[in-house]
């Protein structure tokens, strides 16, 4: 039977173009929040990350009343890398509203979200939104969604979605843009009307599907998801249906629905709703909650495989221990076993060696955010150089494709080309609209993507806008050359002086500043030379009793260049690694004796004979 009393729906767009931000305003104006409380802006992205970032990495559930019916919100990210959030949040809906950019239109991850709505064969409500900008180009962009939905095969039904126009920011929506709506009541009244409520019985045996994983300092474990079929209570035996078997008496400590941002504890929940319960330890999401006695297990939840690998290593590099809280094998594996519990996207996978694991996702950004959270947690360990996971197919390997879209000054264009032909990169559109900015679309293997995003914000001077969306398998496409520098390698520990920091000049770019103490190893600098140079960044001055002419002449030396964790991951080559501690990222070499780096290089040019 339906549900008339919920609606449960996704919010899916591309980055930054406004989910959180039309949540926030759903929130104020449902009377959710009271009207002397304040609120931040993009409430929703409660990580320190998303703020930082300015982008949704996790998917949040919230839930407002709007005339006697509760509606359950999804809030999803919209970078790819963050897929699997997206997937399994569409597991728990009935129907999407897919906003898109009032002047940019649909995007790579619009394609991608919206890709996964259809599959799921949700109804769609599109939200053209910051209609105030003063490049809004709305029936444009229409036709553009228009066109997205028959390029993805969507159904004659799929097809006929109710259009609004929004504000996202003020908080108003419009059914036609001169219906002189000023609040979000048009959103709300189509939510209801064409998204119907979720099929659920309450009689029938319970069917709970785990989706999401929390941890709640006072009763452990909270399990969210939607409760499919049936009723739940307190102090009554269930069993919990996983993926290596069915195991029975199993009791709920509590029950959750939700109100706002909030978990509301009650003593029974009914089916069609998003809920949380706590009290069974162990869980994982996909698992089912179900009938003691007559389990009926719904499927687990299926998500697209990780296309990018990268190796966990625990630190063993000279300053090994002295900024890091967790650092031993043992805290790097339980953090690691701790993420895959709540990040259906992510695998771990053990290696030859006891202290190296390989984790595997869809991206670097993912990869990376995963790295800073652990960092900033109190985590001390090394990572290498993202590589791609490859598989056979009829004989041949097969490596994952991008398809890269961007938007870029016109006199960008040449170098764009020669740079990803470069690594293998094939243009298949440009489109010069005339405004001093080409759109240009390449087919490319994702490993010629690695360490090219900081490359493409300095060729374009920042100018350039760069969005990437998997694009399946192909025959592996051969050598594809990736840092055309070498790197400067401290030779010996300690303090680096601003006498030998002088004599790097004309060598390359350093990376440490005077004072900054080093490794044997240890990156340095970049070489404006394709080979590693190792060079003694430590030497003093001698002291003697002749003073030189000019000596005491001041010498200003440039700033050292300063690079983010992502920019790290980017820059390193296949045999260096990033320290990362939660004070400092350092870069360095996998081997840190020279002559042992010297050795394994001759090997690997002439054999090892």
């Amino acid at each position: 039977m339906r549900k008339n009393t919920f609606r449960n729906i996704a919010i899916i767009a591309h980055v930054d173009h406004g989910k959180t931000t039309l949540v926030d305003g759903m929130l104020k104006q449902s009377g959710t929040f009271s009207a002397h409380q304040e609120i931040e802006d993009r409430v929703m992205d409660s990580m320190d990350l998303e703020k930082e970032r300015g982008i949704t990495i996790t998917a949040k559930n919230t839930a407002i009343y709007y005339n006697n019916v509760k509606i359950n919100i999804m809030d999803t990210p919209g970078h790819a890398d963050f897929g699997g959030e997206v997937e399994r949040s569409l597991n728990l809906v009935d129907g999407a509203l897919l906003l898109v950019d009032s002047s940019e239109g649909p995007l790579p991850q619009t394609r991608f979200v919206l890709k996964k709505a259809l599959e799921k064969n949700l109804p769609i409500i599109l939200i053209i939104n910051k209609i105030d900008r003063g490049d809004a180009r709305i029936s444009e962009v229409v036709d553009e969604v228009y066109d997205l939905f028959i390029d993805l095969d969507a159904t004659d039904d799929q097809i006929e979605f109710p259009i609004l126009y929004t504000n996202a920011k003020e908080g108003i929506a419009h059914l036609n843009l001169d219906d002189g709506s000023d609040n979000l009541d048009p959103l709300f009244a189509t939510i209801l009307s064409k998204i119907q409520g979720p099929i659920a019985n309450d009689d029938h045996i319970p069917q709970f599907l785990i989706t999401n994983l929390d941890y709640d300092p006072y009763v452990g474990q909270v399990a969210i998801g939607r409760l499919n079929n049936g009723i739940l209570e307190s102090n009554i035996s269930y069993s919990l249906c996983g993926e290596n078997g069915i195991t029975h008496h199993h009791k709920l400590s509590a029950l959750y629905t939700f109100k706002g941002l909030q978990k509301i504890q009650v003593e029974k929940l009914e089916a069609g709703d998003i809920i949380a319960i706590a009290g069974i330890d162990g869980i994982s999401i996909g698992d089912t909650i179900s009938d003691n006695e007559n389990p009926d297990p719904l499927p687990r939840i299926e998500v697209d495989e990780p296309t990018v690998s990268m190796l966990f290593y625990v630190n063993n590099g000279p300053f090994a221990g002295k900024e890091g809280k967790y650092l031993t094998t043992r805290h790097i594996h339980e953090r690691l076993q701790k993420e895959i519990l709540s990040n259906v996207s992510l695998q771990v996978l053990p290696t030859e060696q006891t202290n190296v694991f390989e984790v595997r996702g869809r991206g670097e950004l993912q990869m990376a955010v995963l790295i800073e959270t652990m960092r900033r947690e109190g985590y001390e360990f090394m990572v290498s150089k993202p590589q791609v996971i490859t598989h056979e197919a009829n004989g041949k390997t097969m490596e994952p494709m991008e398809k890269v879209f961007l938007d870029i000054p016109e006199d960008k264009v040449g170098i764009m080309s020669e740079k990803l032909s470069a690594r293998k990169g094939r243009m298949t559109n440009l489109q010069n609209h005339g405004s001093g900015r080409v759109n240009m679309e390449f087919s490319i293997p994702s490993r010629g993507l690695i360490g090219f995003r900081s490359q493409f914000m300095t060729d374009t001077q920042g100018a350039g806008i760069m969005n990437k969306l998997f694009d399946g398998y192909a025959p592996w496409f051969g050598p594809i050359p990736q840092r055309n520098t070498g790197a400067l390698v401290a030779d010996r520990q300690g303090k680096v002086t601003g006498y030998a920091c002088m004599g790097m000049v004309d060598r390359g770019e350093l990376f440490v500043s005077v004072g900054t103490e080093v490794y044997d190893g240890m990156l340095i600098g970049e070489r404006n030379r394709t080979e590693d140079l190792n060079v003694n960044i430590v030497r003093e001055k001698k002291l003697t009793n002749m003073r030189a002419s000019g000596s005491d002449a001041t010498i200003s030396l440039r700033p050292p260049k300063q690079f983010s964790l992502d920019q790290s991951i980017e820059f390193i080559a296949e045999d260096e690694l990033v320290e990362v501690t939660p004070l400092t990222i350092r870069l360095r070499k996998m081997e840190l004796n020279q002559n042992k780096r010297a050795s394994q290089k001759k090997k690997a040019k002439y054999g090892s004979n």
